[in-house]
């Protein structure tokens, strides 16, 4: 696998899909500013909101050779999700590629028959399944820590 991040063959593309979640639709205190206090030395107050408003999957794909990425949010983690999200990232590569390595893990969701068949349609295509604990392997994880960490983190979401 790792030569095919150095040195993927002319005309292939190397992507990264996997799944990050589930991630909560959650408000954080502290978000909202806080009126100062009146005159009369009243205490600001402050409404603490811990709601859930949801939960899902955001679906990624990151071409290491590049930096490009593409993300696409669903309710669950489903082999029909999955294989929507495939036909996406289809659409998303150019079309002049020859070959597309798919850099995945071993989720059964990742193997499963309709995935198969996804292949079977789609010829340019080719899964390359990395080796069980070995996420490392996949250059998306660093890209959802750095998601997680910047896009995520302490934001407030209504929905």
């Amino acid at each position: 696998m790792e030569h095919l991040y150095t040195a993927a063959p002319v005309g292939s593309i190397v992507v990264c899909l996997d799944e990050m979640g589930p991630q909560a639709a959650k408000s954080f205190p502290g978000q909202q500013l806080v009126t100062p206090a009146a005159p009369k030395a009243e205490l600001a107050k402050q409404e603490i909101d811990y709601g859930r408003r949801g939960s899902g999957y955001v679906f990624g794909a990151f071409q290491p050779a590049s930096g490009a990425a593409l993300t696409h949010p669903y309710d669950r983690r489903t082999t029909t999700n999955w294989v929507d999200f495939l036909g996406e990232v289809d659409a998303w590569i150019d079309p002049t590629v020859e070959r597309i390595y798919a850099i995945v893990d071993n989720l059964s969701t990742h193997s499963a028959p309709d995935v198969l068949l996804f292949s079977l349609l789609h010829p340019r295509w080719e899964f390359v399944f990395q080796s069980k604990y070995a996420a490392y392997l996949n250059l998306i994880e660093p890209w959802w820590k750095v998601l997680r960490s910047l896009a995520l983190k302490g934001r407030r979401f209504e929905t």
